[in-house]
Protein backbone atom coordinates (compact mmCIF):
# COMPACT_ATOMS: atom_id res chain seq x y z
CA UNK A 1 0.00 0.00 0.00
CA UNK A 2 2.76 2.44 0.92
CA UNK A 3 4.77 1.61 -2.20
CA UNK A 4 1.77 2.37 -4.42
CA UNK A 5 1.22 5.66 -2.58
CA UNK A 6 4.85 6.72 -3.00
CA UNK A 7 4.68 5.95 -6.72
CA UNK A 8 1.49 8.03 -6.93
CA UNK A 9 3.23 10.92 -5.16
CA UNK A 10 6.12 10.73 -7.60
CA UNK A 11 3.80 10.66 -10.62
CA UNK A 12 1.82 13.62 -9.27
CA UNK A 13 4.97 15.72 -9.08
CA UNK A 14 6.02 14.58 -12.54
CA UNK A 15 2.65 15.39 -14.09
CA UNK A 16 1.73 18.59 -12.23
CA UNK A 17 4.99 20.19 -11.13
CA UNK A 18 5.52 21.91 -7.79
CA UNK A 19 3.14 20.87 -5.03
CA UNK A 20 3.04 21.70 -1.33
CA UNK A 21 2.88 18.97 1.30
CA UNK A 22 -0.71 19.98 2.07
CA UNK A 23 -1.71 19.72 -1.60
CA UNK A 24 -0.07 16.30 -1.93
CA UNK A 25 -1.75 15.12 1.27
CA UNK A 26 -5.16 16.19 -0.07
CA UNK A 27 -4.54 14.46 -3.43
CA UNK A 28 -3.43 11.21 -1.80
CA UNK A 29 -5.91 11.23 1.09
CA UNK A 30 -3.24 11.05 3.79
CA UNK A 31 -1.82 13.34 6.48
CA UNK A 32 0.89 15.94 5.86
CA UNK A 33 3.14 13.96 8.24
CA UNK A 34 2.74 10.91 5.96
CA UNK A 35 3.78 13.01 2.94
CA UNK A 36 6.92 14.09 4.80
CA UNK A 37 7.81 10.43 5.43
CA UNK A 38 7.16 9.46 1.81
CA UNK A 39 9.29 12.34 0.52
CA UNK A 40 12.12 11.25 2.78
CA UNK A 41 11.80 7.71 1.37
CA UNK A 42 12.15 9.11 -2.16
CA UNK A 43 15.25 11.05 -1.08
CA UNK A 44 16.80 7.87 0.29
CA UNK A 45 15.98 6.08 -3.00
CA UNK A 46 17.98 8.71 -4.90
CA UNK A 47 15.06 10.55 -6.55
CA UNK A 48 16.14 14.17 -7.25
CA UNK A 49 13.34 15.79 -5.29
CA UNK A 50 13.70 19.30 -3.89
CA UNK A 51 11.69 21.19 -1.31
CA UNK A 52 11.45 24.91 -0.62
CA UNK A 53 9.87 26.70 2.32
CA UNK A 54 7.64 29.75 2.21
CA UNK A 55 4.41 30.82 0.54
CA UNK A 56 5.63 29.88 -2.95
CA UNK A 57 7.43 26.77 -1.76
CA UNK A 58 6.69 23.09 -2.12
CA UNK A 59 8.23 19.95 -3.55
CA UNK A 60 9.34 19.51 -7.14
CA UNK A 61 11.45 17.16 -9.24
CA UNK A 62 14.67 18.42 -10.78
CA UNK A 63 14.05 19.73 -14.30
CA UNK A 64 14.25 16.97 -16.90
CA UNK A 65 13.80 14.08 -14.47
CA UNK A 66 11.29 11.49 -15.67
CA UNK A 67 10.38 8.32 -13.85
CA UNK A 68 9.71 5.15 -15.82
CA UNK A 69 7.16 3.94 -13.29
CA UNK A 70 4.28 4.60 -15.68
CA UNK A 71 3.18 1.08 -16.60
CA UNK A 72 -0.57 0.55 -16.45
CA UNK A 73 -2.19 -2.12 -14.33
CA UNK A 74 -5.06 -4.11 -15.84
CA UNK A 75 -7.80 -2.13 -14.04
CA UNK A 76 -6.11 1.15 -14.99
CA UNK A 77 -5.97 0.19 -18.65
CA UNK A 78 -9.63 -0.83 -18.59
CA UNK A 79 -10.67 2.42 -16.90
CA UNK A 80 -8.93 4.46 -19.61
CA UNK A 81 -10.94 2.76 -22.32
CA UNK A 82 -14.13 3.37 -20.35
CA UNK A 83 -13.52 7.12 -20.69
CA UNK A 84 -13.78 6.93 -24.47
CA UNK A 85 -16.52 9.31 -25.65
CA UNK A 86 -16.20 9.51 -29.46
CA UNK A 87 -19.32 11.65 -29.86
CA UNK A 88 -18.25 14.54 -27.60
CA UNK A 89 -14.69 14.32 -28.92
CA UNK A 90 -16.06 14.70 -32.44
CA UNK A 91 -18.15 17.69 -31.30
CA UNK A 92 -14.98 19.35 -30.02
CA UNK A 93 -13.20 18.79 -33.32
CA UNK A 94 -10.93 16.15 -31.79
CA UNK A 95 -12.39 12.97 -33.29
CA UNK A 96 -9.34 12.10 -35.40
CA UNK A 97 -6.94 12.92 -32.56
CA UNK A 98 -8.83 10.77 -30.07
CA UNK A 99 -8.93 7.84 -32.51
CA UNK A 100 -5.17 8.17 -33.08
CA UNK A 101 -4.52 8.39 -29.34
CA UNK A 102 -6.50 5.21 -28.70
CA UNK A 103 -4.52 3.41 -31.39
CA UNK A 104 -1.23 4.53 -29.85
CA UNK A 105 -2.37 3.60 -26.36
CA UNK A 106 -3.52 0.18 -27.51
CA UNK A 107 -0.26 -0.45 -29.36
CA UNK A 108 1.77 0.47 -26.28
CA UNK A 109 0.01 -2.02 -24.00
CA UNK A 110 1.35 -5.54 -23.38
CA UNK A 111 -0.60 -8.19 -25.32
CA UNK A 112 -2.60 -9.37 -22.29
CA UNK A 113 -3.78 -5.85 -21.41
CA UNK A 114 -4.38 -5.03 -25.07
CA UNK A 115 -6.76 -7.99 -25.38
CA UNK A 116 -8.65 -7.01 -22.21
CA UNK A 117 -8.95 -3.38 -23.33
CA UNK A 118 -10.25 -4.43 -26.75
CA UNK A 119 -12.89 -6.67 -25.20
CA UNK A 120 -13.94 -3.80 -22.93
CA UNK A 121 -14.48 -1.42 -25.86
CA UNK A 122 -16.54 -4.09 -27.63
CA UNK A 123 -18.82 -4.62 -24.63
CA UNK A 124 -19.27 -1.15 -23.09
CA UNK A 125 -20.40 2.04 -24.79
CA UNK A 126 -20.93 5.43 -23.16
CA UNK A 127 -23.66 7.67 -24.58
CA UNK A 128 -23.87 11.09 -22.91
CA UNK A 129 -26.99 12.35 -24.68
CA UNK A 130 -30.45 12.50 -23.10
CA UNK A 131 -33.35 10.30 -24.21
CA UNK A 132 -36.15 12.68 -25.05
CA UNK A 133 -34.40 15.61 -26.74
CA UNK A 134 -32.28 16.04 -29.84
CA UNK A 135 -28.68 17.11 -29.46
CA UNK A 136 -28.08 20.85 -29.43
CA UNK A 137 -26.89 22.56 -32.58
CA UNK A 138 -23.48 23.93 -31.53
CA UNK A 139 -21.66 25.43 -34.53
CA UNK A 140 -19.36 27.44 -32.26
CA UNK A 141 -18.35 24.61 -29.91
CA UNK A 142 -15.02 23.94 -31.63
CA UNK A 143 -14.15 27.65 -31.47
CA UNK A 144 -15.00 27.78 -27.78
CA UNK A 145 -12.92 24.66 -27.15
CA UNK A 146 -9.98 26.19 -29.01
CA UNK A 147 -10.20 29.32 -26.86
CA UNK A 148 -10.39 27.24 -23.68
CA UNK A 149 -7.35 25.23 -24.70
CA UNK A 150 -5.24 28.23 -25.78
CA UNK A 151 -6.50 30.42 -22.91
CA UNK A 152 -7.72 33.20 -25.19
CA UNK A 153 -10.63 35.59 -24.65
CA UNK A 154 -13.64 35.42 -26.95
CA UNK A 155 -16.22 37.90 -28.18
CA UNK A 156 -19.65 36.31 -28.44
CA UNK A 157 -23.13 37.33 -29.50
CA UNK A 158 -25.35 35.43 -27.08
CA UNK A 159 -29.09 34.80 -26.99
CA UNK A 160 -30.58 34.76 -23.49
CA UNK A 161 -34.05 34.68 -21.91
CA UNK A 162 -34.04 38.19 -20.44
CA UNK A 163 -34.42 41.37 -22.48
CA UNK A 164 -32.54 42.39 -24.49
CA UNK A 165 -32.43 38.83 -25.76
CA UNK A 166 -29.24 39.18 -27.80
CA UNK A 167 -26.17 40.67 -26.14
CA UNK A 168 -22.49 40.94 -27.05
CA UNK A 169 -19.95 39.99 -24.40
CA UNK A 170 -16.19 39.57 -24.12
CA UNK A 171 -15.64 36.42 -22.07
CA UNK A 172 -12.71 34.60 -20.50
CA UNK A 173 -13.31 30.87 -21.14
CA UNK A 174 -12.42 28.66 -18.19
CA UNK A 175 -13.86 25.33 -19.32
CA UNK A 176 -16.56 23.33 -21.10
CA UNK A 177 -19.06 20.96 -19.49
CA UNK A 178 -21.17 18.29 -21.19
CA UNK A 179 -24.43 17.74 -19.28
CA UNK A 180 -27.09 15.31 -20.57
CA UNK A 181 -26.03 15.86 -24.18
CA UNK A 182 -25.81 19.66 -23.89
CA UNK A 183 -22.62 21.71 -23.86
CA UNK A 184 -22.08 24.59 -21.46
CA UNK A 185 -19.28 27.15 -21.38
CA UNK A 186 -18.03 28.37 -18.00
CA UNK A 187 -16.41 31.76 -18.47
CA UNK A 188 -15.26 34.81 -16.49
CA UNK A 189 -14.21 37.31 -15.48
CA UNK A 190 -16.87 36.51 -12.88
CA UNK A 191 -17.54 32.81 -13.49
CA UNK A 192 -20.89 32.31 -15.19
CA UNK A 193 -22.41 29.52 -17.27
CA UNK A 194 -23.47 29.89 -20.92
CA UNK A 195 -25.28 27.33 -23.05
CA UNK A 196 -23.12 26.84 -26.15
CA UNK A 197 -26.12 26.35 -28.45
CA UNK A 198 -27.24 29.91 -27.62
CA UNK A 199 -24.04 31.44 -28.99
CA UNK A 200 -24.93 33.18 -32.26
CA UNK A 201 -21.41 34.38 -33.16
CA UNK A 202 -17.95 33.81 -31.72
CA UNK A 203 -14.55 35.37 -32.39
CA UNK A 204 -11.38 34.19 -30.66
CA UNK A 205 -9.31 37.19 -29.55
CA UNK A 206 -5.56 37.43 -28.99
CA UNK A 207 -5.91 38.64 -25.40
CA UNK A 208 -4.87 36.05 -22.82
CA UNK A 209 -7.29 34.76 -20.19
CA UNK A 210 -6.47 35.63 -16.57
CA UNK A 211 -7.69 32.31 -15.20
CA UNK A 212 -7.91 32.33 -11.37
CA UNK A 213 -5.21 29.97 -10.05
CA UNK A 214 -7.62 28.36 -7.58
CA UNK A 215 -10.53 27.90 -10.02
CA UNK A 216 -11.88 24.33 -9.97
CA UNK A 217 -14.20 23.59 -12.91
CA UNK A 218 -15.82 20.49 -11.38
CA UNK A 219 -16.46 22.24 -8.04
CA UNK A 220 -17.85 25.32 -9.80
CA UNK A 221 -20.21 23.20 -11.90
CA UNK A 222 -21.53 21.29 -8.89
CA UNK A 223 -22.14 24.58 -7.09
CA UNK A 224 -23.95 25.90 -10.17
CA UNK A 225 -26.20 22.82 -10.39
CA UNK A 226 -27.04 22.98 -6.67
CA UNK A 227 -27.82 26.70 -6.90
CA UNK A 228 -29.95 26.14 -10.02
CA UNK A 229 -32.11 23.62 -8.17
CA UNK A 230 -32.48 26.00 -5.21
CA UNK A 231 -33.50 28.93 -7.44
CA UNK A 232 -36.04 27.07 -9.55
CA UNK A 233 -37.68 25.15 -6.70
CA UNK A 234 -39.40 28.09 -5.01
CA UNK A 235 -41.88 26.12 -2.94
CA UNK A 236 -43.24 22.71 -1.97
CA UNK A 237 -46.40 20.77 -2.68
CA UNK A 238 -48.11 17.85 -1.02
CA UNK A 239 -49.09 15.21 -3.55
CA UNK A 240 -50.59 11.72 -3.65
CA UNK A 241 -49.03 9.32 -6.16
CA UNK A 242 -50.61 6.14 -7.51
CA UNK A 243 -48.85 2.86 -6.58
CA UNK A 244 -47.98 1.90 -10.13
CA UNK A 245 -46.21 5.14 -10.91
CA UNK A 246 -43.85 5.40 -7.90
CA UNK A 247 -41.24 2.94 -9.27
CA UNK A 248 -41.24 4.82 -12.60
CA UNK A 249 -40.67 8.28 -11.13
CA UNK A 250 -36.92 8.39 -11.97
CA UNK A 251 -37.89 8.27 -15.67
CA UNK A 252 -40.67 10.84 -15.37
CA UNK A 253 -39.62 13.65 -13.01
CA UNK A 254 -36.50 15.48 -11.84
CA UNK A 255 -34.06 13.87 -9.40
CA UNK A 256 -34.91 16.29 -6.51
CA UNK A 257 -38.56 15.20 -6.74
CA UNK A 258 -37.57 11.52 -6.73
CA UNK A 259 -35.41 12.09 -3.63
CA UNK A 260 -38.20 13.98 -1.88
CA UNK A 261 -40.68 11.16 -2.47
CA UNK A 262 -38.18 8.63 -1.11
CA UNK A 263 -37.49 10.77 1.97
CA UNK A 264 -40.98 12.04 2.85
CA UNK A 265 -43.35 9.54 1.26
CA UNK A 266 -45.79 7.51 3.36
CA UNK A 267 -48.08 4.83 1.95
CA UNK A 268 -51.78 5.16 2.79
CA UNK A 269 -54.27 2.33 3.21
CA UNK A 270 -55.34 2.61 -0.45
CA UNK A 271 -51.75 2.09 -1.62
CA UNK A 272 -51.19 5.68 -2.73
CA UNK A 273 -48.03 7.47 -1.54
CA UNK A 274 -48.35 10.92 0.00
CA UNK A 275 -45.19 13.05 -0.12
CA UNK A 276 -43.95 16.63 0.02
CA UNK A 277 -42.03 17.56 -3.11
CA UNK A 278 -40.15 20.68 -4.28
CA UNK A 279 -41.91 22.64 -7.03
CA UNK A 280 -41.30 25.64 -9.24
CA UNK A 281 -43.83 28.46 -9.74
CA UNK A 282 -47.44 27.26 -9.93
CA UNK A 283 -47.68 27.49 -13.72
CA UNK A 284 -44.54 25.38 -14.28
CA UNK A 285 -45.43 22.98 -11.47
CA UNK A 286 -48.89 22.44 -12.98
CA UNK A 287 -47.39 21.73 -16.39
CA UNK A 288 -44.94 19.19 -14.96
CA UNK A 289 -47.47 17.41 -12.76
CA UNK A 290 -50.02 17.15 -15.58
CA UNK A 291 -47.53 14.87 -17.34
CA UNK A 292 -48.40 12.23 -14.72
CA UNK A 293 -52.11 12.45 -15.58
CA UNK A 294 -54.52 10.80 -13.16
CA UNK A 295 -51.64 9.06 -11.37
CA UNK A 296 -51.00 12.15 -9.23
CA UNK A 297 -53.27 14.31 -7.06
CA UNK A 298 -52.18 17.67 -5.65
CA UNK A 299 -53.37 17.94 -2.04
CA UNK A 300 -51.91 21.39 -1.46
CA UNK A 301 -51.16 24.22 -1.50
CA UNK A 302 -54.62 25.38 -2.55
CA UNK A 303 -53.51 27.76 -5.38
CA UNK A 304 -51.67 24.93 -7.14
CA UNK A 305 -54.56 22.51 -6.59
CA UNK A 306 -56.94 25.12 -8.03
CA UNK A 307 -54.70 25.59 -11.08
CA UNK A 308 -54.61 21.80 -11.60
CA UNK A 309 -58.43 21.73 -11.37
CA UNK A 310 -58.74 24.48 -13.97
CA UNK A 311 -56.34 22.71 -16.34
CA UNK A 312 -58.20 19.40 -15.92
CA UNK A 313 -61.53 21.14 -16.58
CA UNK A 314 -60.22 22.64 -19.83
CA UNK A 315 -58.90 19.24 -20.93
CA UNK A 316 -62.23 17.55 -20.11
CA UNK A 317 -64.07 20.19 -22.16
CA UNK A 318 -61.73 19.74 -25.12
CA UNK A 319 -62.15 15.98 -25.16
CA UNK A 320 -65.87 15.87 -24.36
CA UNK A 321 -67.94 13.90 -26.94
CA UNK A 322 -69.37 16.10 -29.67
CA UNK A 323 -66.86 18.94 -29.23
Amino acid sequence: MRAARIVSLLLLLQARGRRTAAELAAELGVSVRTVYRDVEALHVAGVPLYGAAGHAGGYRLVDGYRTRLTGLTAPEAQSLFLTSLPGPARDLGLGAEVAAAWLKLTASLPPALRDRASVLRERFHLDAAGWYTDADDTPYLAGAADAVWRERKIRVRYRRWAAPQEVTRVLEPYGLVLKAGRWYLVAGPRPRTYRVSQIRALTVLESAVARPPDFDLAAHWQSYVDDFDRRRHTGTATVRIAPGIVPRLPDLVDAPVVRAVAETGTVAADGWTEATIPVEADEQACRELLRLGADVEVVGPEPLRRRMTEAATVLARQYAPGT
